[in-house]
């Protein structure tokens, strides 16, 4: 194995043991919960491509949006302040109702607005948004990422055709990361 790969199975495996640290603490009650799917948040940008024009500029901020009624009570805004991803500030909003989400670069359809869940898949079909969500079958019924708890854990599914329709590249370290992935990767 190169210096690199090396480096790249170090890190990956450090990356992972830190979710895996904080998906125990998902154990301690749904505040837990939630700073854990705002840290998983996080990392999910830092391994999605946006394709060209997702953004209006070089200098355009990474937009994470909520909607309807927040159950991250703060640990979303907490978990990302001061954080950049890949050179991008962060911004956070937190919405209403989805036809508010314009601008919004990852999506979070939290288990309250599940009546949602129908309406945001019509409207973001094909826009690179990154749809997250963490209701049952979020990602069967085409969200691009459902939060899944597995035994007091938090998990992830991803739906690679959901990803692919919204021309986003996901990688392959988080594909080999997640509990199920959805479809098969297009050969290029």
């Amino acid at each position: 194995m190169s210096k690199a790969a090396r480096v790249v199975v170090v890190l990956l495996v450090a990356w992972w043991q830190g979710w895996g640290a904080a998906a125990i603490a998902a154990e301690n009650g749904s505040s837990s919960e939630y700073a854990v799917k705002a840290a998983f948040l996080y990392h999910f940008a830092q391994f999605v491509e946006w394709p060209e024009g997702a953004f209006r500029d070089a200098n355009s901020p990474l937009v994470y949006c909520t909607i309807g009624f927040d159950p991250f009570e703060g640990a979303l805004d907490a978990t990302l302040k001061g954080k950049s991803v890949n050179g991008r500030a962060i911004e956070v909003r937190h919405l209403k109702q989805a036809p508010e989400a314009q601008g919004c670069h990852l999506l979070f359809v939290g288990e309250g607005q599940k009546r949602q869940i129908p309406a945001v898949l019509a409207q973001f079909h094909g826009t690179p948004v990154l749809l997250v969500g963490e209701s049952e079958k979020f990602a069967t019924e085409g969200g691009t990422i459902g939060f899944v708890l597995e035994e007091n854990k938090v998990r992830f599914e991803v739906n690679l055709e959901a990803a692919e329709k919204s021309r986003l590249k996901i990688s392959a370290k988080l594909l080999a990361l997640a509990k199920t992935v959805i479809g098969t990767p297009k050969r290029g």
